[in-house]
């Protein structure tokens, strides 16, 4: 730490120049991180729509083969498949990831 305050100039004009440079790149950083992190939080978004999408798929699947072969397939024991409950949990997360994602870009601009 020594040497970093030897490193300094003893300049007030220059110390200012190097303050005000320091800060550009921490902002800079600090900018690059938020842009990060609301890319992060559309892909995740993007992905809990997926899963979402897949899961209502497989519901449609289900209840397609239950018109067409009978309610054997797709129910175990005589229970339904909990898989509509699947697809409300992966609306349920879309969303909130969604929402996240909308907050994290606001962040950035």
């Amino acid at each position: 730490m020594d040497a970093d305050l030897e490193a300094l100039p003893d300049d007030v004009e220059a110390l200012k120049t190097a303050l005000l440079t320091a800060r550009a790149r921490e902002r800079k950083v600090v900018a690059d991180r938020n842009a990060l992190a609301a890319e992060l939080a559309v892909a995740k978004a993007m992905r809990s729509e997926d899963l979402a999408l897949i899961a209502h798929q497989k519901l449609r699947i289900a209840k397609l083969e239950r018109e067409v072969y009978g309610h054997s397939v797709g129910s175990i024991g005589g229970v339904d498949r909990p898989d509509e409950l699947t697809f409300e949990e992966a609306e349920t997360t879309a969303t909130v990831d969604e929402l996240a994602a909308e907050t994290a870009v606001a962040k950035t601009t």
